[in-house]
């Protein structure tokens, strides 16, 4: 059967979300026998609710897969799935749609199949709904009044030792090869270990070490060609949080505000006393009189586009994944390497550390680099202030898309912390007082932001 896979966001490189109609269209012309829908980022979920109902409007039989980052399989099956009365799946991960795929295109496996994951929806539907009013929320000055904080008098704040902009252009790539971690390229093959026990898996540890091989033959060549390209903008910056959020600043006098960071707060009652965190906790409040620091970073890969494209026009597919997998951990090892720049001597508060790479991968260093649009910051739209303290389009040729994805795919950013104390959280659940707060201090309507807050929302 004929499979027709629509990534809302990539489709073609644009970095656009595809709409509805041209999606449904391309599915009729091509007599697709199931339709994939796939989102990166989080306006990607209404849109997916949105299919659904017009493929049930519109008569569609066809099964439908629902991927990407931001979905799950609860969303799937509390707010997808009702709106069309075909099967519709939820795909963890790229690797098993083939196994998906099989199942529903065999009509001797099919029914059964069908009926087991609706019978499961159904479960997940009904605790839902038992669990409805049962979560117990802080309101949000409740839940300021239980932020995290430390004695901020006598705290030992590190003034960056470069404070502003630090631009590398072309960043040397056999060095940043140094800072790989294995474990998620292995994953892009459905094959779940940490590296190197994968290797010794007694199912799978052939296929590992296969693979293994050959992605060291590519990195090998990517490095003697010069393929890709490593950039990276890093800010520094003079910083305050005041309230839930974090102001930056142009010097130390604190005269003239650069730009304002949002955060968010967790407010899900904790089943024991604890804090309730915002990131802004992790800086200095500006009325202890002292004046913190704060940074922002990007880093980009460019060529792996254009390399894949190399091979996917020769009908290669299995190099083309290959070179975009590279291509991914050359992207968090340049955050990895620019990471330990900046703790041992840009903004220089770590400067005796000595980590080896497994150490590293454990994060078992001082500070944090949380990206907006993950756990502790789940808005995209933050990246947009991001760009701007860094020209980052400019010094580091990587943009962002109208739905915030960054460009090359091959790309990291986020901020960094320095707080002994400072570490990832998950914001979880919200309720309306903090959204409308949030809305009000980044100048947008409560409508947009709980469009970029739906996984959020708790009410």
């Amino acid at each position: 059967g004929v499979v027709l896979a629509c990534n809302n966001y990539e489709v073609k490189d644009l970095g656009v979300m595809v709409d509805c109609d041209t999606i449904l269209k391309e599915a009729e012309e091509w007599g697709a026998d199931i339709i994939g829908l796939s989102g990166l980022i989080t306006p990607s979920l209404d849109e997916m609710i949105f299919v659904a109902q017009e493929m049930q409007r519109r008569g569609f039989q066809q099964p439908l897969l629902i991927g990407g980052a931001t979905t799950s399989a609860a969303h799937t099956a509390i707010k997808i799935a009702p709106h069309y009365d075909q099967p519709v799946i939820r795909v963890g991960d790229a690797s098993l749609a083939t196994g998906v795929c099989n199942q529903l295109l065999n009509p001797e496996k099919s029914p059964a199949y069908i009926a087991q994951v609706k019978e499961e929806q159904a479960v997940q539907r009904k605790h839902f709904e038992a669990n409805q009013g049962k979560t117990d929320f802080l309101t949000l000055e409740e839940a300021r009044a239980k932020r995290f904080t430390c004695d901020w008098e006598n705290a030992d704040l590190k003034t960056p030792n470069q404070i502003g902009i630090t631009v590398d252009d072309a960043l040397d790539l056999e060095t940043l090869s140094e800072y790989f971690d294995f474990s998620p390229l292995f994953w892009t093959w459905g094959l779940k270990g940490i590296y190197p026990r994968i290797l010794q898996h007694a199912t799978y540890g052939e296929q590992a070490r296969s693979i293994l091989t050959d992605a060291k033959a590519m990195l090998a060549r990517i490095i003697r060609e010069e393929r890709f390209r490593a950039r990276r903008a890093v800010g520094l910056f003079h910083a305050n949080s005041q309230g839930d959020d974090i102001e930056i600043y142009t010097n130390a006098s604190r005269s003239k505000l650069l730009n304002t960071l949002h955060c968010l707060r967790q407010q899900k009652r904790k089943a024991q006393d604890g804090a309730y965190f915002a990131l802004s906790d992790f800086v200095a409040p500006r009325d202890c009189g002292k004046v913190d620091a704060c940074g922002a970073f990007v880093c980009s890969m460019e060529g792996v586009d254009a390399f894949a494209k190399e091979f996917e026009e020769a009908g290669d597919d299995y190099n083309a994944i290959m070179v975009k997998a590279i291509g991914d951990r050359f992207a968090e090892a340049l955050a990895e390497q620019t990471h330990a720049h900046v703790r041992k001597e840009l903004w220089g508060y770590a400067p005796d550390e000595d980590l080896d790479n497994e150490a590293l991968i454990m994060e078992r260093y001082r500070g944090i680099r949380p990206a907006a649009g993950y756990p502790s910051q789940p808005d995209h739209t933050e990246k947009a202030l991001i760009w701007e303290l860094l020209d980052a389009e400019k010094t580091t040729g990587a943009s962002l898309t109208e739905n915030f994805a960054m460009s090359p795919g091959s790309a990291v950013s986020g901020l960094y912390f320095a707080h002994p104390e400072a570490k990832y959280f998950q914001v979880g659940p919200i309720q309306k007082d903090q959204v409308e707060s949030y809305a009000e201090r980044k100048g947008l309507s409560l409508e947009e932001c709980e469009k970029w807050l739906a996984p959020n929302r708790a009410y």
